[in-house]
């Protein structure tokens, strides 16, 4: 029982830290992390790679994609090999978007704040 009230907790958590990422940023917190996995592989993805890094699953990640791709914070093009297949990227606002995503403009809830801690360590 307490393991479920944990869980619980972890996620009201979360969910209290997304809605204020998305007030402060105007994007929610699964954009960000397409922004971020487009940033960290320094060259264009497939959605389906990008489904895999951010682990989401391939339909939400389309629904994502198409989000940021309408905000104009990611753009597509097609392989070059293979013409029906697609390859996302940030574009310069998405870039510039990124370097504005420090979470000092959100408070990590209390219950998160050792693991935010711990990341910074490593």
């Amino acid at each position: 029982m307490k393991s479920i009230c944990t869980m619980r907790d972890i996620c009201k958590a979360i969910s209290s830290f997304e809605e204020e990422f998305e007030k402060a940023y105007q994007i929610s917190l699964n954009e960000a992390m397409v922004l971020c996995t487009l940033h960290e592989a320094q060259s264009p993805l497939t959605s389906t790679a990008i489904a895999e890094r951010t682990e989401m699953k391939t339909s939400h990640t389309s629904k994502v994609i198409r989000s940021v791709e309408e905000k104009e914070l990611i753009e597509r093009t097609l392989g070059e090999t293979d013409k029906r297949q697609m390859f996302f990227s940030l574009t310069l606002a998405g870039e510039e978007q990124l370097k504005d995503l420090k979470c000092d403009k959100v408070m990590i809830p209390k219950l998160l704040q050792p693991i935010f801690a711990k990341r910074e360590e490593d």
